[in-house]
């Protein structure tokens, strides 16, 4: 678990990350350089979910080496089958990380919702729909490595 006090809204107290692939940490269906490693480092802390419609069919090889659980969604529907994935484990304890329209739900959900603009960029619903907004997927992961850098956009 990692928890991060937020001056002025309180701790999150995170037990999960979830990912979209494609847009995120993928671009074209090929896993962005940087990422594995920053993923090994979370997954000391926190289990990790990569959820996807496996646009270009390679997800399952691009994380098989990763500490990760990898989930299907819908291609159509997807975004509703991700919202439920983070009900499930239980919204006050999931991070997310996504760009696309599908992931718009879960990052409302999430105790914390993170949009990566990316290469692919990112659904100008995701933006609004998120509480954190990077521009590549390595700062968006290093928020949660580094929390001061998330604590110093956050707070209050």
């Amino acid at each position: 678990m990692r928890q991060i006090e937020i001056p002025g809204s309180g701790v999150l107290q995170l037990r999960y990350l979830l990912l979209d692939f494609n847009g995120t940490i993928a671009t074209d269906g090929k896993l962005i350089e940087g990422v594995a490693p920053r993923l090994e480092a979370l997954a000391r802390d926190l289990e990790i979910h990569v959820l996807t419609a496996d646009t270009f069919g390679t997800a399952r090889q691009a994380t098989a080496s990763l500490p990760v659980r990898l989930t299907a969604v819908r291609g159509v529907g997807g975004g509703e089958d991700k919202a439920r994935v983070v009900r499930d484990l239980g919204a006050a304890h999931v991070a997310v990380i996504g760009n696309g329209f599908n992931d718009v739900a879960m990052l409302r959900e999430a105790a914390l919702g993170i949009v990566v603009i990316g290469a692919e960029g990112a659904s100008a619903a995701a933006l609004a729909a998120a509480r954190v907004v990077a521009l590549r997927i390595e700062d968006a992961l290093d928020l949660l490595l580094h929390p001061r850098r998330l604590v110093a956009t956050l707070r209050t």
